[in-house]
């Protein structure tokens, strides 16, 4: 049936509708396909930009890693090259002052006058100073150089403080001043020498700024920890200082009447700082002007080791009345001339029978095939030709039918120095070297060897 055979309007008019209907969805669907198109060309461009800059961003950040790379690699060899100078000086700065305060010994003793001898001691006191500024440097620079590192175990306190107060008392009763002790029976995990280093320069402080009363060292138990407190009856410290006082060269004012014992150099509490912090400890204080202070270090608590041996560093006993080293075969192994120079000097009025050595083989050459035996070897670390005092030591033992005693007296106190100095059975006695205290430990090492 065509068009013209349809008479019905109404028919017509719905058919037309349908037809129009079915144009339209046609037309919806083109354009639907025609935006699906352009929405894919878009979401092409964008996966394509977004690649792009993927790109760029994986080639900037693989040559960042590269530069990255590179100034770790400069980081690292900084580090090296500032461990090598730590090394470097602390023997090199060291040893001149080692020197020095060995002939000014000897020089005190030419002096005929009173005034001579008072201008030698203040000679004495400055070499003193200096020597301890110097190791706090250095020691400051290790420890901020990552150079110094913690060697922990679990350390007896009381032996600790039995070692310091044996050192220290007597600067105390000097100022008339009481140094008491009340601590537990316990162990810390820690560094030893480290932890030693910090309570010293916690009690050296506390008696220069006491003038009155005392210093008490005691330990609380504070449930897993353990606080080791210093108390004492001094000037006190006002609370906007008690930050400031961490702080390097920040010295406070002594007690009246008080500066002979020094002023100190300002940077005993910057070691602290920096000690506690490297063993993970922590350190507090509380003062009252006028009424004294409370230094608090606080660790954490261990069991004592199944053998407690007792780790304490040798404190050299005093000089006693038979400290006569006249006759002793002495054997200095040493390089340095002007410590050589000042230690014939002072073996020579000392009446000692001695010989030197630079090196491993000018040492075993002294000995004149065991015909020639030395009472005593005090030996440097760092000799002629690249030679270590420890590995002579050990070659000298070899071939000696007695064992000697023997100082390692170095300006190196590495840890790893120390403990090997333990390993061989001989004393580490850390440069420069008071002649009284060389000449008492020398003295001691010789009797007790007979």
């Amino acid at each position: 049936m065509s068009l013209s055979d349809i008479d019905d309007v109404i028919r017509l008019q719905k058919i037309n509708a349908a037809l129009v209907d079915r144009v339209e969805q046609a037309m919806d669907q083109q354009r639907n396909a025609f935006s699906l198109f352009q929405t894919a060309i878009s979401l092409e461009g964008q996966v394509r930009r977004r690649t792009d800059e993927l790109t760029s961003t994986l080639r900037t950040l693989e040559e960042t890693n590269i530069e990255l790379a590179r100034q770790k690699d400069i980081s690292e060899g900084a580090n090296r090259s500032k461990t090598q100078f730590l090394a470097a000086a602390s023997h090199d700065i060291l040893q001149p002052l080692n020197a020095a305060q060995l002939t000014i010994s000897s020089l005190y003793d030419l002096q005929v006058s009173e005034q001579a001898r008072l201008m030698v001691n203040q000679v004495e006191r400055s070499l003193d100073t200096m020597n301890e500024l110097l190791r706090t440097l250095l020691d400051i620079s290790k420890l901020d150089a990552g150079v110094t590192t913690p060697r922990f175990a679990s350390v007896p306190i009381p032996p600790i403080l039995a070692s310091l107060l044996s050192d220290l008392r007597p600067i105390a009763e000097k100022k008339g001043l009481r140094l008491r002790v009340a601590v537990t029976n316990d162990c810390v995990y820690t560094d030893r020498l480290m932890l030693r280093r910090a309570l010293q320069n916690l009690i050296t402080n506390a008696i220069r700024y006491t003038d009155r009363g005392g210093v008490l060292i005691g330990t609380r138990r504070r449930g897993d920890d353990i606080s080791i407190e210093v108390i004492d009856t001094g000037a006190g410290i006002h609370e906007d200082q008690l930050e400031m006082i961490f702080e390097e060269f920040h010295r406070g004012p002594l007690p009246q009447g008080d500066a002979e014992h020094g002023t100190g150099l300002g940077l005993g509490l910057a070691i602290v700082r920096r000690l506690v912090t490297a063993l993970n400890h922590k350190v507090s204080v509380r003062s009252v002007p006028g009424k004294g202070s409370v230094f608090r270090i606080r660790a954490r608590r261990t069991d004592a080791p199944p053998s407690l041996v007792s780790t304490v560093a040798v404190s050299v006993p005093s000089p006693a009345a038979n400290a006569n080293l006249a006759g002793k075969k002495i054997l200095v192994i040493e390089n340095d001339p002007a410590v050589l120079e000042a230690m014939e000097g002072l073996l020579a009025k000392w009446g000692c029978h001695y010989r030197i050595a630079r090196s491993t083989p000018q040492a075993l050459e002294a000995l004149e095939g065991m015909t020639w035996l030395p009472d005593l070897i005090i030996a440097d670390h760092h000799l002629d030709f690249g030679h270590l005092g420890t590995d002579t030591l050990e070659r000298l033992f070899d071939v000696m039918p007695l064992r000697v005693p023997t100082i390692l007296a170095t300006a190196d106190s590495s840890q790893t120095l120390v403990e090997h100095a333990k390993h061989l059975g001989v004393e580490h006695l850390p440069k420069p070297v008071k002649p009284a205290q060389l000449r008492a430990l020398a003295t001691h090492l010789i009797n007790s060897n007979k």
